[in-house]
Protein backbone atom coordinates (compact mmCIF):
# COMPACT_ATOMS: atom_id res chain seq x y z
CA UNK A 1 0.00 0.00 0.00
CA UNK A 2 0.95 3.52 -0.72
CA UNK A 3 0.43 6.73 0.94
CA UNK A 4 -0.19 10.31 -0.40
CA UNK A 5 2.69 12.76 -0.13
CA UNK A 6 2.31 14.14 3.55
CA UNK A 7 -0.35 11.81 4.85
CA UNK A 8 0.02 9.81 8.55
CA UNK A 9 0.78 5.84 7.88
CA UNK A 10 -2.09 4.06 9.18
CA UNK A 11 -2.70 3.42 12.87
CA UNK A 12 -2.49 0.00 14.26
CA UNK A 13 -4.53 -1.00 16.91
CA UNK A 14 -2.63 -1.20 20.16
CA UNK A 15 -1.79 -4.46 22.00
CA UNK A 16 -3.75 -5.30 25.26
CA UNK A 17 -1.84 -4.68 28.20
CA UNK A 18 -1.13 -7.14 31.36
CA UNK A 19 -2.03 -6.24 34.37
CA UNK A 20 -1.33 -7.15 37.54
CA UNK A 21 -4.41 -8.27 39.23
CA UNK A 22 -4.99 -9.26 43.10
CA UNK A 23 -6.72 -12.00 44.12
CA UNK A 24 -9.00 -10.95 47.13
CA UNK A 25 -11.76 -13.64 47.14
CA UNK A 26 -11.69 -16.94 46.45
CA UNK A 27 -15.07 -19.27 46.38
CA UNK A 28 -15.50 -23.36 46.01
CA UNK A 29 -18.42 -23.47 43.35
CA UNK A 30 -18.29 -27.26 42.91
CA UNK A 31 -15.60 -29.95 44.28
CA UNK A 32 -13.52 -29.25 41.23
CA UNK A 33 -14.73 -25.29 40.32
CA UNK A 34 -13.80 -22.25 41.73
CA UNK A 35 -14.39 -18.45 41.54
CA UNK A 36 -12.19 -16.20 41.91
CA UNK A 37 -12.30 -12.18 42.58
CA UNK A 38 -9.73 -10.26 41.12
CA UNK A 39 -9.08 -6.23 41.68
CA UNK A 40 -7.93 -5.22 38.71
CA UNK A 41 -6.04 -1.90 38.15
CA UNK A 42 -7.46 0.66 35.45
CA UNK A 43 -9.92 -2.00 34.89
CA UNK A 44 -11.17 -0.33 31.49
CA UNK A 45 -14.64 -2.11 31.89
CA UNK A 46 -16.22 -5.22 29.97
CA UNK A 47 -19.16 -6.86 28.55
CA UNK A 48 -20.95 -9.71 29.43
CA UNK A 49 -19.67 -12.83 27.60
CA UNK A 50 -15.60 -11.35 27.08
CA UNK A 51 -12.95 -12.91 28.47
CA UNK A 52 -9.30 -12.13 29.87
CA UNK A 53 -6.21 -13.80 28.82
CA UNK A 54 -4.20 -15.04 32.57
CA UNK A 55 -0.54 -15.69 32.31
CA UNK A 56 1.65 -17.82 35.22
CA UNK A 57 5.22 -17.12 34.53
CA UNK A 58 7.90 -19.81 36.20
CA UNK A 59 11.25 -18.61 37.77
CA UNK A 60 12.68 -19.69 34.74
CA UNK A 61 10.93 -17.89 32.49
CA UNK A 62 8.82 -20.35 31.28
CA UNK A 63 5.04 -18.91 30.28
CA UNK A 64 1.77 -20.82 30.20
CA UNK A 65 -1.61 -18.32 29.26
CA UNK A 66 -5.03 -19.46 29.04
CA UNK A 67 -8.24 -17.70 28.43
CA UNK A 68 -11.07 -17.71 31.02
CA UNK A 69 -14.52 -16.30 30.48
CA UNK A 70 -15.67 -13.18 32.65
CA UNK A 71 -18.18 -14.58 35.46
CA UNK A 72 -18.78 -10.97 36.56
CA UNK A 73 -21.38 -8.56 35.78
CA UNK A 74 -20.24 -4.80 34.23
CA UNK A 75 -21.40 -3.07 36.82
CA UNK A 76 -19.09 -5.04 39.26
CA UNK A 77 -16.23 -2.39 37.94
CA UNK A 78 -12.59 -3.63 38.46
CA UNK A 79 -13.73 -6.11 40.72
CA UNK A 80 -13.58 -9.15 38.08
CA UNK A 81 -14.83 -12.74 38.61
CA UNK A 82 -13.14 -15.89 37.00
CA UNK A 83 -14.58 -19.31 37.26
CA UNK A 84 -12.04 -22.49 37.08
CA UNK A 85 -12.98 -25.77 36.77
CA UNK A 86 -9.80 -27.95 37.74
CA UNK A 87 -8.73 -30.05 34.80
CA UNK A 88 -6.31 -32.91 35.56
CA UNK A 89 -3.13 -32.73 33.99
CA UNK A 90 -3.57 -29.30 33.40
CA UNK A 91 -0.86 -26.22 33.57
CA UNK A 92 -2.90 -23.10 34.75
CA UNK A 93 -6.00 -24.64 36.55
CA UNK A 94 -4.37 -26.99 39.30
CA UNK A 95 -2.11 -24.25 39.95
CA UNK A 96 -4.88 -21.77 40.51
CA UNK A 97 -6.67 -24.67 42.53
CA UNK A 98 -4.22 -25.87 44.77
CA UNK A 99 -1.81 -23.03 45.32
CA UNK A 100 -3.52 -19.48 44.78
CA UNK A 101 -4.38 -17.75 47.67
CA UNK A 102 -5.80 -14.47 48.26
CA UNK A 103 -3.25 -12.25 48.14
CA UNK A 104 -1.86 -13.26 45.69
CA UNK A 105 -0.76 -11.36 42.02
CA UNK A 106 -2.06 -12.69 38.82
CA UNK A 107 -1.18 -11.57 35.36
CA UNK A 108 -4.35 -10.66 32.77
CA UNK A 109 -5.26 -8.92 30.37
CA UNK A 110 -8.59 -8.10 28.52
CA UNK A 111 -11.24 -7.77 28.23
CA UNK A 112 -11.47 -9.81 25.01
CA UNK A 113 -13.78 -10.67 22.44
CA UNK A 114 -16.77 -9.27 20.69
CA UNK A 115 -18.73 -11.28 19.14
CA UNK A 116 -20.49 -13.37 22.35
CA UNK A 117 -21.38 -10.36 24.38
CA UNK A 118 -25.03 -9.32 25.33
CA UNK A 119 -25.68 -5.93 26.38
CA UNK A 120 -28.84 -5.32 28.28
CA UNK A 121 -29.14 -1.52 26.53
CA UNK A 122 -29.62 -2.79 23.40
CA UNK A 123 -32.43 -5.44 23.82
CA UNK A 124 -33.85 -5.14 26.98
CA UNK A 125 -37.46 -6.23 26.34
CA UNK A 126 -37.04 -9.59 23.70
CA UNK A 127 -36.51 -13.20 25.00
CA UNK A 128 -33.42 -14.57 25.78
CA UNK A 129 -32.26 -18.48 25.58
CA UNK A 130 -28.95 -19.26 27.20
CA UNK A 131 -27.72 -23.51 26.49
CA UNK A 132 -24.72 -23.94 28.64
CA UNK A 133 -22.84 -27.27 29.58
CA UNK A 134 -20.30 -27.60 32.46
CA UNK A 135 -18.26 -24.83 32.91
CA UNK A 136 -19.76 -23.41 29.57
CA UNK A 137 -22.12 -21.32 32.10
CA UNK A 138 -19.63 -18.87 33.25
CA UNK A 139 -20.34 -16.25 30.33
CA UNK A 140 -24.21 -17.13 30.88
CA UNK A 141 -24.10 -16.53 33.87
CA UNK A 142 -22.05 -12.95 33.11
CA UNK A 143 -25.32 -12.17 31.37
CA UNK A 144 -27.62 -13.21 33.92
CA UNK A 145 -25.98 -11.15 37.00
CA UNK A 146 -25.61 -8.29 34.51
CA UNK A 147 -29.31 -8.94 33.83
CA UNK A 148 -30.64 -9.00 37.05
CA UNK A 149 -28.51 -5.73 38.11
CA UNK A 150 -30.00 -4.02 35.32
CA UNK A 151 -33.48 -5.11 37.04
CA UNK A 152 -35.29 -6.25 32.99
CA UNK A 153 -37.93 -8.89 33.20
CA UNK A 154 -37.53 -9.72 29.85
CA UNK A 155 -38.17 -13.85 29.45
CA UNK A 156 -34.97 -15.56 30.24
CA UNK A 157 -34.24 -19.57 29.93
CA UNK A 158 -31.20 -21.20 30.83
CA UNK A 159 -30.87 -25.18 29.67
CA UNK A 160 -27.76 -25.82 31.56
CA UNK A 161 -26.17 -29.39 31.43
CA UNK A 162 -24.17 -31.09 34.21
CA UNK A 163 -22.87 -34.39 35.06
CA UNK A 164 -24.12 -35.10 38.33
CA UNK A 165 -26.22 -32.41 40.39
CA UNK A 166 -23.10 -31.57 43.20
CA UNK A 167 -20.87 -30.46 39.32
CA UNK A 168 -23.71 -27.41 38.71
CA UNK A 169 -22.01 -24.65 38.94
CA UNK A 170 -23.60 -21.15 40.51
CA UNK A 171 -26.64 -23.78 41.37
CA UNK A 172 -27.91 -21.58 44.69
CA UNK A 173 -27.36 -18.46 43.15
CA UNK A 174 -29.20 -19.47 39.78
CA UNK A 175 -32.07 -20.54 41.94
CA UNK A 176 -32.49 -17.39 43.50
CA UNK A 177 -32.71 -15.87 40.54
CA UNK A 178 -35.13 -18.34 39.12
CA UNK A 179 -37.02 -17.59 42.67
CA UNK A 180 -37.32 -13.67 42.50
CA UNK A 181 -39.93 -13.75 39.89
CA UNK A 182 -38.71 -11.55 36.85
CA UNK A 183 -38.88 -14.13 33.81
CA UNK A 184 -36.03 -16.15 34.72
CA UNK A 185 -36.50 -19.90 34.55
CA UNK A 186 -33.61 -22.40 35.18
CA UNK A 187 -34.08 -25.90 33.74
CA UNK A 188 -31.30 -28.51 34.37
CA UNK A 189 -30.24 -31.93 32.80
CA UNK A 190 -27.75 -34.24 34.61
CA UNK A 191 -26.43 -36.63 32.61
CA UNK A 192 -24.70 -39.32 34.92
CA UNK A 193 -26.33 -39.17 38.20
CA UNK A 194 -29.96 -37.87 39.72
CA UNK A 195 -30.81 -37.31 43.17
CA UNK A 196 -33.69 -39.34 44.87
CA UNK A 197 -37.42 -37.53 43.88
CA UNK A 198 -35.52 -35.55 40.51
CA UNK A 199 -38.31 -34.28 38.72
CA UNK A 200 -35.45 -32.47 35.59
CA UNK A 201 -34.12 -33.80 32.58
CA UNK A 202 -31.71 -36.78 32.97
CA UNK A 203 -30.40 -37.46 29.10
CA UNK A 204 -27.98 -35.65 27.14
CA UNK A 205 -28.92 -31.89 25.70
CA UNK A 206 -30.93 -32.87 22.32
CA UNK A 207 -33.14 -31.53 19.79
CA UNK A 208 -36.32 -32.28 22.15
CA UNK A 209 -34.99 -31.15 24.66
CA UNK A 210 -33.95 -28.08 23.01
CA UNK A 211 -37.28 -27.18 21.34
CA UNK A 212 -39.50 -28.18 24.70
CA UNK A 213 -37.18 -25.30 26.86
CA UNK A 214 -37.66 -22.65 23.37
CA UNK A 215 -40.93 -23.06 22.92
CA UNK A 216 -42.56 -20.36 25.57
CA UNK A 217 -40.00 -18.04 24.56
CA UNK A 218 -40.76 -18.07 20.26
CA UNK A 219 -38.60 -18.33 17.76
CA UNK A 220 -36.91 -14.80 17.76
CA UNK A 221 -35.67 -15.60 21.47
CA UNK A 222 -31.88 -14.08 21.28
CA UNK A 223 -29.72 -17.53 21.49
CA UNK A 224 -26.19 -17.71 23.16
CA UNK A 225 -24.67 -21.23 23.28
CA UNK A 226 -21.79 -22.33 25.57
CA UNK A 227 -19.74 -25.64 26.38
CA UNK A 228 -18.29 -28.62 24.79
CA UNK A 229 -17.81 -28.53 21.14
CA UNK A 230 -20.41 -31.73 20.95
CA UNK A 231 -23.27 -29.72 23.43
CA UNK A 232 -22.62 -26.81 21.16
CA UNK A 233 -22.92 -28.14 17.80
CA UNK A 234 -26.04 -30.22 18.76
CA UNK A 235 -27.46 -27.29 20.45
CA UNK A 236 -27.11 -24.70 17.51
CA UNK A 237 -27.91 -27.42 14.75
CA UNK A 238 -31.48 -27.98 16.96
CA UNK A 239 -32.00 -23.99 17.29
CA UNK A 240 -31.75 -23.33 13.11
CA UNK A 241 -33.67 -26.55 12.40
CA UNK A 242 -36.51 -24.69 14.61
CA UNK A 243 -36.21 -22.06 12.48
CA UNK A 244 -33.89 -19.71 14.33
CA UNK A 245 -32.23 -16.97 12.01
CA UNK A 246 -28.40 -17.52 12.02
CA UNK A 247 -27.41 -13.82 13.42
CA UNK A 248 -29.94 -14.82 16.52
CA UNK A 249 -27.33 -17.71 17.68
CA UNK A 250 -24.34 -17.40 19.33
CA UNK A 251 -21.87 -19.59 20.04
CA UNK A 252 -18.18 -20.54 21.77
CA UNK A 253 -16.67 -23.53 22.44
CA UNK A 254 -14.73 -24.66 25.84
CA UNK A 255 -12.82 -27.92 25.66
CA UNK A 256 -14.58 -31.34 26.72
CA UNK A 257 -16.05 -31.67 29.73
CA UNK A 258 -17.88 -34.60 29.43
CA UNK A 259 -21.17 -32.99 30.41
Amino acid sequence: MTLAAGSAPPTRPSPIAWRIASVTEIRDETPTVKSFTLAVPDWPGHRAGQHVDLRLTAQDGYSVERSYSIASEPERGSDVELTVERIEGGEVSPFLDQVVIVGDRLEVRGPIGGYFVWESSTTPTEALFLVGGGSGVVPLMAMLRHRARNGLRNPARLLLSARHAEDVIYRSELEALAAAGDGFELVLTLTRSTPQGWTGYSRRIDDRMVAEVLEPLGSRARCFVCGPTALVEVAADALARLGLPADRIRTERFGPTGT
